[in-house]
């Protein structure tokens, strides 16, 4: 048996981690469902851990960035349409993300 988080796992159970759920354990960010790019003391593990990262990580995050900058320059009047409570997000075992975001200019 183990003991995590108080929790006690007996040694014949099996576990499954939500890596999506790690990503947003309040205990381990301050508010963890507001985007902040500039985060501090972030360790979250979109892009994998360890030996397991992914080799496009890089890539990726530059790509978004490159692409919220022109959006935001192009469209510098860009904001919800609605309360940030309106915006939907995709919760299931494989995915998450926004399922639906109204804006306006």
């Amino acid at each position: 048996d183990i003991d995590l988080s108080g929790r006690t796992i007996p040694a014949d159970d099996g576990v499954i981690a939500l890596l999506a759920g790690a990503n947003h354990d309040p205990e381990q960010f301050d508010d963890p469902g507001r985007v902040d790019f500039h985060r501090t003391d972030n360790h979250h593990v979109a892009f994998g851990y360890g030996v397991h990262q992914c080799v496009g990580q890089h890539l990726a995050r530059l790509e978004l960035e490159v692409a919220l900058e022109t959006l935001l320059r192009r469209v510098p009047t860009l904001r919800l349409a609605g309360d940030r409570d309106d915006v939907t997000v995709k919760h299931d075992s494989a995915t998450f993300g926004l399922e639906e975001m109204m804006v306006t200019w």
